[in-house]
Order: C-alpha cells, then structure tokens, then sequence
C-alpha cells in the first residue's frame, strides 16, 4: 500500500502494531493452553509422585463363583417315592375305627391319642387345603406337605379334603383317598375327624411323629 501523505502513513503503521499484538496474543495464549494440557496430563504423576506399573504377569484372574448345584436327582427320587408310597388302590377299611368320628391310629398308639386329637389338645401348627386340586395333585401336594411339615418339627396338622358338596352326585371325591394316603405315610401316627368349628367332616387332624423319628 502506498501512502499518500503522513496521515495515511500513521495508520498504516497502526495497523501493523495492532495485527503484531494480535499475534502474540494469540500466541501467548497458544502457549498457556499448552502449559494447562500439560499440568493436567502430570497431575496424577505431580500429586502422588512416580509409580511403577503392574506386569500383566502379576495379575490374578479371579472366576465368579459356580452357581449352587439343584438337587435334580434328589426331586426326582422323591417325586417317585411319592408316587409308589401313597396308592389311590390301597385298602384301609380295616384300619380305620369308624364310630361317630373317623378315626385312625397306628399299631402301639393308643386310644388316649386319638381323644386327645379329638378334643383339641394338640396345638395345631400349620394346615393343607386341598378345595380345587385334582386328585393327582392332591396326592402330590399332601405328600410334599407331610414332609416339609416333618422337616420343621410340626407334630399336629389339618388336612382340609372338603365335604363334595362342589363334587358330581355331592361325593367327597378326595375324603376317602386322603385317608388312603395319609394311612400309608410312615410319618402319620394318627388322624381324626375334625371338629366342627375345625372343618367337620370335611377335614382331618393329624398327628405326625417326632422329626428325629
């Protein structure tokens, strides 16, 4: 550019100065922004001082535990001596002492037992309801729940079979198979009917052994 008087030669030195402040400034601040990448990437080293790396060699690989074994074999053994244990062709008619009130009582258990279930002595501690279950899945059900009930120390239950009055021709279609297949556990020592404000005719109390029977 060529000045044209010493007016025009002042600014353009003017403008010289202000495009070198602007570079430095500009380069000044380059630095500084460099300077501040530089403390950051130290800064671990600057605040806790030099390290020494693990050799991948050191490292230890530890596996997640195994989850826990399902007893499979142990169900499946149960399931079949459930199945063989309680037969729905199993005869308990001279078993059972039928007065007034249905009543059964293994061989050396005596009477006094039996009235004493009978008139309520023994706390009840936990009970099955059998209403709506087919009658396969009764038989599974009640022998589920005689052993868990034998498991926990329990040595009275109430087996609730219901009176038929929901069943074809009003037949308590599940009565009669429950008493077959309580009679053929080993854990029951006794049953009953019922009391009325218990359940009647449509259930059974039962007395099982001790557990470290």
């Amino acid at each position: 550019m060529k000045a044209k008087s010493l007016q025009d030669l002042g600014a353009i030195r003017k403008q010289v100065n202000d495009a070198a402040l602007a570079a430095a400034a500009a380069e000044e601040a380059r630095k500084e922004a460099a300077r501040r990448a530089e403390a950051e990437r130290n800064l671990f080293t600057s605040t806790i001082g030099n390290v020494k790396p693990i050799a991948a060699k050191d490292r230890v690989f530890i596996a997640p535990p195994r989850p826990a074994a399902r007893p499979l074999q142990q169900d499946l053994d149960d399931q079949a001596a459930l199945s063989e244990s309680m037969s729905d062709e199993f005869d308990v008619s001279t078993l059972l002492d039928v007065d007034d009130q249905l009543s059964f009582r293994r061989p050396g258990i005596g009477t006094d037992v039996t009235r004493k279930l009978r008139k309520g002595e023994w706390a009840m501690q936990g009970q099955l309801d059998l209403h709506g279950f087919r009658s396969d899945e009764a038989r599974e059900a009640l022998g589920q729940f005689v052993r868990d009930a034998k498991r926990m120390g329990w040595r009275c239950v109430r087996v609730v079979h219901g009176k038929g009055l929901g069943s074809p021709g009003k037949e308590p279609v599940l009565k009669s198979k429950v008493q077959r297949w309580l009679v053929q556990k080993n854990e029951v020592l006794a049953f009953v009917q019922a009391k009325p404000s218990d359940g009647g005719a449509g259930a059974l109390v039962v007395l099982l052994g001790p557990s470290n029977l």
